[in-house]
């Protein structure tokens, strides 16, 4: 079994919203999933996505991949906190 962590879409018709969920890369992409790491709004301005950072190392750790968007989700969140601990 593969795991990927990716985007799940749940937003309406022009109004996208994605859920960003770790889940068996055979499952359908707005399907069964195993946990929910994060959120996406990519109408909001600034600050517009969520990351619950120790669970994406869990994961990652364990052996999941990143699709390249959620990647640079994960690069953009660890400089963040890299930088308010600093």
């Amino acid at each position: 079994m593969s795991v990927k962590i990716r985007m799940k879409r749940i937003g309406t018709k022009n109004t996208p919203v994605f859920r960003i969920v770790v889940a068996d890369s055979r499952s359908p992409r707005d399907g069964k999933f195993i946990e929910e790491v994060g959120t996406y709004q990519p109408l909001k301005k600034g600050d517009n996505f969520t990351l619950k950072l120790e669970r994406v190392n869990y994961w990652v750790s364990k052996g999941a991949q990143p699709s390249e968007t959620v990647a640079s989700f994960i690069k953009k969140a660890a400089k963040a906190a890299a930088a308010a601990t600093a």
